[in-house]
């Protein structure tokens, strides 16, 4: 892994000639993504994230940390105890950087020190499934890291929009496979990764597997195609 995401936080973070990232997906152009967008505070992100932020509590998972925003507004304005997880080294050198006191390189599923009163998943965070065929794996690990009363806070995004129309309000959506299972790349300073395996699910998908892995589900929140979900143990 060329870990460009992280380069990209990496170099904002120690002001050396960041450029915007590239993302592309197997069903959509490429698109900038301004580095500085993952450094951003509180008052600048969006509504979900606000509302997973505010209703965190007890000691918290931030899996996909990133630059650690999330984590840095848990740690230092509601007080609590936050572990920033993320699989790109340069990405939790910065959280340390920045401050956070806890922070690990590893892949969610080989991850199992603690167990925690939040699990946070933000930004597209059932993007980390990969794909339906995974969800499982996933949600039995993540049930296995949740306290008893514990909650995962996760969002994610219905694509089906995405996809074109025909005169009735049918949707041409591809064959072999869900909608939601994508190719994501990424592109920065003229490198590009391999394609990861991403997942967007609607509600009712993550509904069911959440279901059929000891969760019970409740949407917090809807947002346009995207939703805020909350799961707690059955």
């Amino acid at each position: 892994m060329k870990d460009l995401m992280g380069k990209a936080i990496w170099d904002y973070f120690h002001n050396e000639n960041p450029e915007d990232l590239q993302t592309e997906t197997s069903i959509s152009e490429l698109d900038e993504l301004p580095v500085e967008y993952l450094f951003r505070d509180f008052e600048e992100m969006n509504d979900i994230e606000q509302k997973a932020l505010e209703l965190s509590q007890g000691k918290v998972l931030d899996i996909g940390a990133g630059a650690g925003s999330h984590s840095l507004y848990l740690q230092n304005e509601r007080n609590l105890d936050v572990l920033a997880l993320d699989i790109s080294p340069k990405s939790v050198e910065v959280c340390k950087l920045r401050g956070i006191k806890n922070a690990v390189y590893e892949n969610i599923l080989n991850f199992s020190d603690h167990t925690f009163d939040t699990i946070l998943l933000l930004m597209n965070g059932t993007g980390i499934f990969e794909s339906l065929e995974k969800i499982d794996i996933y949600l039995k690990k993540l049930h296995s890291l949740l306290n008893q009363n514990g909650q995962i806070l996760i969002d994610s995004t219905d694509i089906l929009y995405m996809f074109d129309k025909d005169y009735d309000g049918g949707v041409y959506i591809p064959a072999g496979g869900y909608y939601g299972e994508l190719d994501y790349i990424v592109h920065y300073k003229g490198e590009s990764e391999n394609p990861i395996k991403w997942l967007y699910l609607d509600f009712f998908t993550l509904q069911n597997a959440a279901e059929n892995n000891g969760f019970n589900i409740e949407k917090v929140m809807q947002d346009e195609d995207s939703y805020l979900a909350k799961l707690t143990k059955k």
